[in-house]
């Protein structure tokens, strides 16, 4: 079993998604504002949730990353969840998230990606991280180019018209000449 590493932000925890954030995880999946923008747009019900729970859970175990439930430092709130998927059929090695309504517009999502970049970079090695975002979604294009994205396309990803960004890892020279 893999485990799942915690990362730590001024203001988040991520950490691996368990049965104690299945409530709040529910919820945020059957909310059509939450939802409208990945997979078919549509709600889950708790039956799907639970299965795209289990799914996240297992992309770690099958690929030693994966998405991170977010959690308020200062409460152990869960507000959303952020990471890495590179499933079966992907084009590449994807940076994504989701927070719940009430959490949106606060710099949680920079947090969460900029840490996750940080682990793509520094655990993983990885060369490039995208990012696909359907087109319209002009909260997540700004995001996306915050973290540091560069719209590189157009692809239509299972029947969605997407942007593209990809993230490169800084260079290691200048990295050191600042720390």
């Amino acid at each position: 079993m893999v485990e799942i590493p915690a990362l730590e932000t001024p203001r988040l925890r991520l950490t691996a998604l368990s049965e104690r954030h299945f409530d709040d995880y529910a919820a945020m999946l059957a909310d059509p504002d939450s939802t409208r923008w990945v997979g078919d747009g549509q709600p889950l019900d708790r039956t799907n949730a639970w299965r795209s729970l289990a799914m996240l859970l297992g992309h770690w175990q099958l690929r030693g990353f994966g998405m991170w439930a977010l959690e308020l430092k200062e409460t152990g709130e869960f507000i959303g969840r952020a990471g890495l998927m590179f499933p079966d059929g992907w084009p590449d090695l994807e940076l994504g998230w989701m927070l719940k309504p009430a959490h949106r517009h606060q710099g949680y999502a920079t947090e969460a990606g900029n840490a996750t970049l940080d682990f793509a970079w520094n655990q993983l090695r990885a060369p490039r991280v995208i990012s696909l975002v359907r087109i319209g979604n002009e909260a997540s294009d700004r995001l996306a180019e915050r973290l540091g994205g560069e719209h590189i396309e157009n692809i239509d990803f299972y029947g969605s018209n997407s942007h593209v960004f990809a993230y490169y890892p800084p260079h290691r020279e200048r990295r050191r000449a600042y720390a």
